[in-house]
């Protein structure tokens, strides 16, 4: 396990964009964001396979956000253009090792506490 803590969430307009971090204590084979909006389940946004620096995006981002990392900081960023207020939501940083698909919430053994992302009208 790791320490993750998320940083650069906050409230834009419709179109902006925010730059999400997230410190690590050290990184793990996959890095990855999640986010989770009231009543919803926790849905995995982008991943990153740290070794290699693969990136894996839902569809629903592709386009928009782009997930990156600094080894030399163990920081993992997610930047988020064009943003929409269907992407309103609390983004969790998340960490784990091989197995299981990056989508899947479950397979993670590190979560951050959280960053808010607000898009309005």
């Amino acid at each position: 396990q790791v320490q993750l803590v998320e940083s650069g969430g906050g409230s834009v307009q419709t179109g902006g964009s925010l730059r999400l971090s997230c410190a690590a204590s050290g990184i793990m084979t996959y890095m990855a964001w999640f986010r989770q909006a009231p009543g919803k389940e926790r849905e995995g946004v982008a991943a990153i396979y740290t070794g290699r620096g693969i990136t894996f995006y839902h569809d629903t981002v592709k386009g928009r956000f782009t997930i990156s990392q600094d080894k030399a900081k163990n920081t993992v960023y997610l930047q988020m253009n064009s943003l929409k207020p269907e992407d309103t939501a609390m983004y969790y940083c998340a960490a784990k090792g091989f197995g299981g698909v990056w989508t899947n919430a479950s397979n993670y053994n590190s979560w951050g506490q959280g960053t808010q992302v607000t898009v309005s009208s």
